[in-house]
Formats: C-alpha cells, sequence, structure tokens
C-alpha cells in the first residue's frame, strides 16, 4: 500500500547545502520523496513510500534519512498536529461542520493538545473518533499514518524532555 507522509528536519550546519543533500537522498534511495529546501538550515521530505503498513513506511524514511544526514535532527513528523479546517479538507467537509461537531460533542470530542485562537489536535485522534461515529468516508491509510506520526512525535518529544515523575503521571488523570 502507498503512504503519505512528511518529515522535517533541522539540518547541521556543517551540512546544509541543498543541492548535495538532494543528490545524497536520491543516490541514498529516496527516491520517492518531494525535497522542500525554501528556509534555510531546514529540508521538508514528504514522501509517498510503497510498504506493508504506515509503521513500516515512516520507520523505513526515518532510517534512510538518519543513514543518509545522520546528524539531521527530526523537528515534525506528519500527518499528526492539525487545525479544523485541516480536519476538514481531509475529511470531506466544511470547517463550519468540523466546529459544529466539536462544539455539538465537547464531552467526547478529542482534547485539543493547544487551544488558543488556533487550536491543534492529533489527527488521529480526531479520525479515530468519526470513525467511532460512523457517517465519514475515511480513508485508513491516512488513519494509521496520522497513528504512527502522532507517535514519532510523541517519542521524539519525551526524548527530548525525559520520562515523567510517576507523580505527574498519576496528576493528568
Amino acid at each position: 500500500m502507498e503512504y503519505l507522509f512528511t518529515l522535517n528536519y533541522l539540518l547541521p550546519a556543517h551540512d546544509c547545502d541543498p543541492d548535495v543533500l538532494v543528490e545524497r537522498l536520491g543516490a541514498g534511495g529516496c527516491t520517492d520523496a518531494l525535497v522542500g529546501t525554501g528556509l534555510a538550515g531546514r529540508l521538508a521530505l514528504e514522501f509517498s513510500r510503497e510498504a506493508e503498513s504506515g509503521e513500516a513506511a515512516l520507520l523505513s524514511a526515518l532510517g534512510d534519512i538518519k543513514r543518509i544526514i545522520p546528524d539531521a535532527r527530526l523537528v515534525e513528523a506528519s500527518p499528526d498536529f492539525v487545525g479544523l479546517s485541516e480536519i476538514a479538507d481531509i475529511v470531506g467537509v466544511s470547517r463550519q461542520n468540523m466546529r459544529k461537531l466539536m462544539l455539538n460533542h465537547a464531552g467526547s470530542f478529542p482534547l485539543a493538545i493547544h487551544e488558543g485562537s488556533a487550536s491543534l489536535w492529533h489527527l488521529a485522534e480526531v479520525l479515530s473518533w468519526l470513525e467511532a461515529r460512523g457517517g465519514y468516508q475515511l480513508q485508513h491509510p491516512v488513519i494509521e499514518v496520522a497513528r504512527v506520526a502522532q507517535s514519532v512525535n510523541l517519542a521524539k518529544e519525551a526524548r527530548r524532555v525525559g520520562a515523567p515523575s510517576a507523580e505527574l503521571v498519576a496528576l493528568l488523570g
């Protein structure tokens, strides 16, 4: 099956020439990724990867980048962090419809990971909630790769900040 996802990286100062990186990525077998180098010191790779599962697709891409650009640091795997407009586009409804669902089902709608003028959710949690409700045509590869992207992002952040104390975990509910 084909899985679509994006990996964003911070490049090391000594290894950030876009032309050289594009050549190395092609030579290293990452010919299934569109490469974005528009922001200095950053690299965005939009993959369309064939694999047995979403996890296999994403992990193989992470492994390829680690092998080709060993000092690059993962910033984000997506699709994961999304606003209502992005969710609506993926599901095929209007933003207003998504907002209405969120407000009318506040007790069961997935919790936002950030609330403010622009709120954010984990895409996998919202798609799973919508799937459980029924009535929506959801692409299962999107749900699967969103779950894996969420796991990758959570693992990256947990590694960065360290494991929470047992007391903190108990207080979070």
